[in-house]
């Protein structure tokens, strides 16, 4: 029986005397960030605008932090853009339009090429994508990471953390590698992705990398579209009070996603019914 987060969180011990807390994660195969979370503690009116913008974003993706504003004080909040900007650089979002260097990303990172314009997806494994995604938990936000499979829409993996350190989105493409891999791993160019311990799994495996235009989102449209899907169809449904809380919900949710939400774009089928056909 494999344990819930919440239970396999009680079993570390931090002052074990032989196998340190790194080691205990890796073991339970649980993120350190979860051993350690605590809500970041946040004003209500801020988790308020964050949870506006986030809805609005979910909506309208191509609207910008200027608009973004516009409708808040449209709405009756006093809001001004420099925090609408701030905000959303917390939330690790922006407007999809094309735009010259405002994607975050470090300079001394090698940046790939997009590899993916033209090329007609036909089988699994063919293409993998990754992003993050803001989740609201109680007073406090985590980041939720899925790497998807883009024939299939299959949600291979996925993780939650407090933190936009990588490690959450190592873990879960070291979930994601242990099954299978694809031929082509695409990404956005945040520092997440372009640092060297990320792409270390995917060289060794020989596995081509492509990263999104600058200002392109749409150049990773089917994690943008599967963002959509679990924010209308779970996340603004519940209201998180913990992360075992969270973990356990959205985990349930990729499940019934991924083995029992028919997708029109798959003719009705199921993601993991595409995804391991023969």
């Amino acid at each position: 029986m494999r344990l819930s987060i919440s239970d396999r969180k009680h079993l570390i011990e931090k002052n074990h005397p032989k196998i340190s807390i790194n080691r205990q994660c890796e073991l339970l195969q649980i993120s350190k960030g979860a051993v350690y979370y605590k809500p970041k503690p946040l004003d209500s009116y801020t988790v308020l605008l964050m949870d506006l913008i986030d809805e609005q974003h979910t909506k309208t993706p191509f609207y910008g932090s200027r608009r973004l504003t516009v409708i808040l004080r449209r709405q009756g909040y006093e809001v001004n853009r420099k925090r609408v900007q701030r905000l959303m650089r917390l939330m690790r979002i922006e407007a999809i339009y094309p735009k010259p260097k405002l994607s975050r990303r470090n300079k001394s990172h090698k940046i790939y090429p997009y590899l993916l314009r033209g090329v007609k997806i036909e089988r699994p494994d063919h293409v993998w994508s990754t992003d993050i995604t803001y989740i609201r938990i109680g007073r406090g936000f985590a980041y939720l990471t899925a790497i998807i499979d883009w024939y299939s829409r299959y949600v291979l993996s996925w993780r939650l953390s407090n933190t936009l350190e990588n490690t959450f989105c190592i873990e879960a493409l070291e979930d994601a590698l242990f099954c299978s891999s694809p031929e082509i791993f695409n990404t956005d160019q945040g520092s997440q992705y372009t640092a060297i311990n990320f792409l270390t799994p995917l060289l060794e495996k020989n596995i081509k990398i492509s990263m999104d235009s600058q200002g392109r989102a749409l150049d990773n449209v089917f994690v943008e579209r599967l963002w959509r899907t679990v924010k209308y169809e779970e996340v603004y449904l519940n209201d998180y009070r913990t992360m075992t809380e969270a973990y356990d919900n959205i985990k349930i949710f990729f499940n019934f996603y991924n083995n029992e939400r028919p997708h029109q774009s798959l003719q009705d089928d199921v993601p993991a019914a595409k995804y391991h056909e023969v």
